[in-house]
């Protein structure tokens, strides 16, 4: 008799399926449509996309493999030019990386950053994918928590108070998902002064950058959040208008800032993301010679999607507009439905895709997105999912 497989205990995962999966599976099983308002594939989700994209992948240069660590240096001035283009802003091209997703950026850092067993802090509530992430590198993930008083903040407080000597670097999502909140300039400020006197690194992903809403706070200046009312989130919307900074040049502090084709064109099936890197000179130089050889070991992105760059990020005026008029109708009918409903409020929010609903304390969020499902084959998802704290 063979001994059974052995596993390292960073995959110890509860792989049972839980009541919301089930839920949806019964309904499903019966024949019922649900509607998923938590669908956020812009591929699923009807839009029209430039198929010169497909041509730009069969380039005969895609033959030649050429392996540059930090990604072909026409890709980089393809990123480089979009920052200069959408957001006025000047990125040298030898400070990018390219990597396949925004979470091989991640492993990346938390590599570069971080020995086993070393601490980075997460905004709370933020997006679930962070636990995986660290647990993959054997990084700890300390939570810093958001509140919510006629819009989103940060607790610098208990920030500071979750800071050991173990600690590597602290995360920033601008904006955040889902609760679609901006890092302010009073917090920047805050955040590098801490970072440079703890010597820390500011982690910044910003993948959502371009979705700035406007009139985002018509209906989303309730009351601060009272303990036991429950949260739960669907896609949102509104437009892109109003400029919000990116962190690209941030020199105050050591810079890691991410983003990609998944959100920029809507062009999550092309794995093309990048990372870059900004803050004091000595520190950027020598995280930049780290990273190269962090990014030579694996050297992930593929040669046609390099040199499609141009071409894939081309394709985001397009899908720009029509996701963000798409969001303005759905956050309109949002708002209309929820005028005359005091027991459903949606909070504030600044940009991204999604809206944040409080609602009664009459039973668990769980209990509540379990029974949408079956009663009426809507699909939300529960605020636990993304570790809001009601």
């Amino acid at each position: 008799m063979t001994n059974p497989a052995r596993f390292s205990t960073r995959t110890d995962w509860p792989l049972v399926r839980n009541r919301l999966s089930e839920a949806i599976d019964e309904a499903r099983a019966h024949g019922k449509k649900v509607l998923d308002l938590t669908l956020s594939n812009p591929t699923r989700a009807g839009f029209a996309q430039d198929a010169s994209i497909l041509r730009a992948l069969a380039r005969p240069e895609s033959l030649d493999y050429d392996p540059q660590p930090k990604g072909l240096r026409q890709a980089r001035e393809a990123v480089a030019d979009y920052y200069r283009e959408d957001h006025g802003l000047t990125v040298d091209a030898e400070k990018i990386i390219l990597t396949a997703s925004t979470s091989e950026a991640y492993s990346y850092i938390f590599r570069l950053l971080c020995n086993p067993g070393d601490e980075v802090l997460v905004p709370k509530p933020s997006y679930p994918l962070f636990d995986f992430l660290a647990g993959l590198q054997d990084v700890k993930l300390v939570p810093y928590p958001l509140l919510y008083d006629h819009g989103w903040q940060m607790d610098f407080p208990s920030l500071e108070q979750a800071l050991t000597p173990r600690t590597r670097g602290i995360v920033l999502v601008h904006p955040n998902n889902p609760t679609g909140s901006f890092v302010k300039e009073s917090e920047r400020a805050a955040l590098n002064e801490i970072c440079a006197r703890r010597g820390l690194a500011l982690i910044v992903d910003e993948v959502f950058l371009d979705y700035a809403l406007e009139n985002s706070d018509r209906v989303g200046t309730a009351a601060p959040g009272r303990p036991g009312e429950r949260s739960s989130t669907a896609p949102s919307s509104g437009a892109s208008q109003r400029r919000h900074v990116s962190f690209t040049g941030n020199q105050d502090a050591l810079t890691f800032t991410m983003s990609g084709l998944s959100k920029i064109s809507s062009l999550p099936q092309m794995k093309l993301a990048w990372m870059v890197v900004s803050g004091p000179e000595g520190d950027a130089a020598a995280a930049l010679e780290r990273l190269e050889v962090i990014a030579d070991t694996y050297l992930s992105v593929s040669a046609p999607v390099q040199w499609a760059a141009r071409e894939m990020l081309a394709a985001r005026k397009l899908l720009r507009r029509q996701l963000m008029e798409r969001v303005r109708r759905n956050l309109g009918e949002l708002d209309r439905q929820l005028l005359g409903g005091p027991s459903c409020q949606r909070l504030q929010v600044e940009g991204g895709w999604y809206a944040v609903l409080r609602v009664p304390a009459t039973r668990s969020d769980d209990d509540l997105a379990v029974e949408l499902v079956r009663q009426k084959q809507v699909l939300v998802h529960p605020g636990h999912f993304y570790d809001f704290s009601g």
